[in-house]
């Protein structure tokens, strides 16, 4: 399994800070998202690889482990801890190598170290398996709606000794949020002499959006207005997951304020508009007279507010 360079993906230096690969990431998603890209075989792959880079290197931790391993990180600690059953799970929309360096794997349960409670040796005791983590990206249409996803998990069977793949329908909730686990009933390590498979627990994980941000089950849009729409009131359209829906915009609206769109968000919640007040880029010489007169004709002072 090749190493993934997260920082080539999202093409950013490696010395990078935070604002300079969320800016990097937000401009490649409008790019790709499978809503607007121009080539829709590749976007939802490619939207995917994005998120699984910004995942890595958005996170302190996760991006502190993945450049202190570098290219040499099957030479680093595995993740799960214990057990000897070996097992991958792919579907998930995260890559094999995400889930090889950063999955939780399969976590001990009460007892001893292999988290059997005994010796699993004993061929007349049942023991049961231990349960499995990994993560799950989810998108926030997927949240919206609920979906069924295909898995597939990559197992050692302990009486050959030989890798078998098997493939189990898996249901997203509708409105599923983010840190969310999905259990999934007996897909973890099988037990001993007859004893019962662990469970699969998916933490969820919801896909980072080039125009949503998530809090809960409520999304925030930012919604640039021209200054004259901020002063005198407008009404404009505002994306929402379920298309455009179009806002009044009082009369001297100030930057920052949040509009509530009821029921626009995730099930249960609602989607906001936060303010941003933008100005062109560059202005003519007439608009600039316009301007100039206005600055003369105004009584209104920022700075004395």
């Amino acid at each position: 399994m090749n190493f993934r360079d997260y920082y080539e993906i999202l093409g950013v230096d490696k010395n990078a800070d935070h604002n300079i690969i969320r800016k990097a990431f937000r401009k490649l998603a409008r790019k790709y998202h499978p809503d607007v890209a121009e080539d829709k075989s590749t976007a939802e792959d490619k939207f995917k690889e994005l998120n699984e880079a910004y995942e890595v290197l958005g996170d302190p931790e996760k991006r502190k482990k993945y450049d202190t391993l570098g290219p040499n990180w099957q030479d680093g600690p595995r993740p799960g801890g214990g057990g000897n059953y070996e097992h991958q799970y792919s579907g998930t929309g995260f890559s094999d190598f995400f889930e090889q360096m950063f999955g939780a794997g399969a976590r001990p349960g009460p007892g001893d170290a292999h988290g059997f409670g005994g010796d699993p040796s004993r061929r007349d005791v049942p023991f049961p398996g231990q349960d499995a983590h990994a993560d799950i990206l989810v998108s926030l249409e997927e949240a919206l709606n609920g979906t069924e996803r295909s898995l597939q998990m990559q197992q050692l069977n302990r009486a050959t000794g030989q890798s078998e793949l098997k493939t189990s329908k898996i249901r997203i909730p509708k409105g599923i949020t983010e840190g969310q686990l999905i259990r999934c009933a007996g897909l973890g390590n099988p037990g001993y002499n007859g004893g019962k498979s662990g469970d699969l627990f998916l933490h969820v994980r919801l896909e980072k959006h080039p125009d949503f941000r998530v809090s809960g089950s409520d999304l925030y849009y930012d919604l640039a207005l021209a200054p004259w729409e901020a002063v005198l009131g407008a009404e404009v359209p505002v994306r929402s997951l379920t298309g455009d829906v179009r806002i009044k915009i009082p009369p001297l609206t100030d930057h920052g304020t949040e509009l509530r769109i009821k029921d626009r968000g995730l099930p249960g919640g609602h989607l906001y508009a936060v303010i941003r007040i933008a100005i062109p880029d560059e202005i003519s010489p007439e608009e600039k007279l316009h301007w100039e007169a206005l600055a003369k004709a105004s009584s209104f002072n920022a700075r004395a507010r």
